[in-house]
């Protein structure tokens, strides 16, 4: 069959299934009632998709995969076409991966909400396997640090002609994505956590990175996050518990390292969500069978105490800064000299051009002018700062706690660690200790400025990002909006 003709077919294929399935979405009549979807619901709100599970694992993630199965069918089409143009490996690998090296070991309870997302994804009509979806909660970790490791261990294996190894291998690492903070104490208002995090990512993902779920599991405490369609971790990692527990992150750039025996980041973050009751308990799930996978800077606060911690979570380096009076800020920098020499690629903490340090610095000034002065309010207008702390200026650009990082920005280069990516923050989310006794926190769909990304003038100017178009598309800003557990539309 020509290969055309064939893409074609898949393609008609695909918009077939997405079709039935937001046709079942919109008329749920049309398809058999499952007692497992009763206590299980949707609704649209702000930009976002807010989703409430409960119940069993294999429960919560037959209501995950059957409530959002048009949008997981569309989020794994953009993964898909993401990963392989970035790792030039196709989609199998990833199946092959997921089934491998990551199936094994992942936790009994996590299997079964995985094959559960599987079994109702299938049973809204869309033709999506168990290892498709592990394939697809492991996107951030199996591009950015499973695969430079394999071919790490490839390369060694093979001739030192560097043509081969670059024919083979193409230069991948850890992308630095997200500006967070944590501030407690005397640092804000009303000595209460504040806690605020923006995510980076491409707009590719990033247009799609809007479901807030709810979760109320058989075992563990319940939870409020943000997160991605089919995954099962909110995997920007912002979020509270019914503990008490507030947590949110930035990737370690250029970190490298995998262990093959570990277990996922995912199933790792998820659990120390779902089961932390205080901040050592958080930091003690997360790291255990650590798989350096998706290593991150975790900002941790529990608002029952009013401590605040840092984890810098590499694999071999895991320090741990704690207070009640004080802030964490992050935005993709290591802290930790051993860790930086020791497990990232030449990370440079004094070269000020670059986007981690930069901001960074930003993140500094910012705190020291509102000192005593943070809140929810103050943490939302952080999030869309688009000062230039190298250049001095205001300024839409990499450096900006608010990032616009896709190839349009003005006199800037490419997002310098990840060029594959039109990109930037594509939304924010903050709450205080106030707001997550109530288990609620506010969000923005869209850069947390209010901008919006147009997609077709976008790729006007920039051909060279014409292999998105298919799946790229306007991301608009919606609007600052409060979400709380357990809650209906307001519509």
């Amino acid at each position: 069959m020509p290969r055309n003709f064939s893409h074609c077919i898949r393609g008609i294929a695909i918009f077939l299934a997405l079709t039935c399935a937001r046709f079942a979405a919109a008329n749920p009549s049309a398809v058999p009632a499952d007692a497992r979807l009763q206590k299980a619901y949707r609704f649209q709100q702000g930009g976002w998709t807010y989703v409430h599970l409960e119940g069993s694992p294999s429960d919560i993630g037959f209501q995950h995969g059957y409530l959002l199965a048009p949008e997981i069918a569309d989020a794994l089409e953009a993964i898909k076409l993401f990963d392989t143009h970035q790792t030039q490996r196709d989609w199998e690998f990833f199946r092959t991966t997921a089934r491998r090296a990551l199936w094994p070991h992942i936790d009994a309870e996590y299997q079964q909400e995985l094959q559960g997302i599987a079994d109702g994804v299938k049973a809204h009509g869309v033709n999506l396997d168990l290892f498709d979806i592990v394939a697809l909660n492991a996107f951030e970790e199996v591009p950015d640090y499973y695969v430079p490791w394999l071919n790490k261990q490839t390369t060694n294996k093979q001739t030192t002609n560097k043509q081969n190894k670059s024919a083979k291998n193409p230069k991948l690492a850890a992308p630095g994505n997200c500006s967070a903070f944590i501030a407690t104490g005397s640092m804000t208002k009303d000595h209460q956590i504040v806690i605020a995090h923006n995510n980076w990512t491409s707009y590719l993902a990033g247009e799609r990175w809007v479901v807030i779920f709810d979760i109320q599991p058989e075992h563990g405490n319940r939870i409020l996050m943000d997160g991605f369609p089919g995954v099962i971790t909110s995997d920007d990692d912002f979020g509270v518990n019914s503990a008490g527990i507030m947590i949110t992150e930035t990737t370690i750039t250029q970190f490298e390292g995998w262990d093959p025996n570990g277990k996922p980041e995912f199933v790792r973050s998820r659990k120390a969500l779902q089961y932390a009751n205080s901040i050592d308990d958080y930091v003690r799930i997360i790291k255990e069978g650590n798989n350096g996978g998706y290593a991150n800077d975790w900002l941790i606060g529990d608002r029952k105490t009013g401590e605040i911690a840092y984890l810098e979570l590499g694999l071999k380096n895991t320090p741990l800064w704690r207070t009640k009076d004080g802030y964490f800020v992050s935005s993709n920098f290591a802290r930790d000299p051993k860790l930086i020499q020791e497990e990232t690629s030449g990370f440079d903490p004094n070269d000020m051009s670059s986007s981690p340090n930069a901001r960074h610095a930003r993140w500094e000034e910012v705190m020291q002018q509102a000192k005593g002065k943070v809140d929810v309010t103050v943490a939302e207008q952080f999030l869309a700062d688009h000062f230039d702390s190298f250049e001095k200026k205001e300024q839409a650009n990499e450096r900006a706690l608010c990032g616009h990082v896709d190839a349009s920005a003005r006199g800037i280069k490419e997002w310098d660690w990840d060029p594959y990516n039109p990109g930037g923050a594509v939304q924010g989310k903050a709450t205080d200790s106030a707001m997550a006794a109530n288990m609620s926190f506010v969000a923005r769909a869209g850069h947390p400025c209010g901008a919006d990304f147009l997609a077709a003038e976008f790729l006007d100017h920039h051909p060279e990002f014409a292999w998105q178009k298919p799946l790229l598309h306007d991301m608009k800003a919606g609007p600052w909006t409060v979400f709380t557990a357990g809650q209906k539309s307001t519509h």
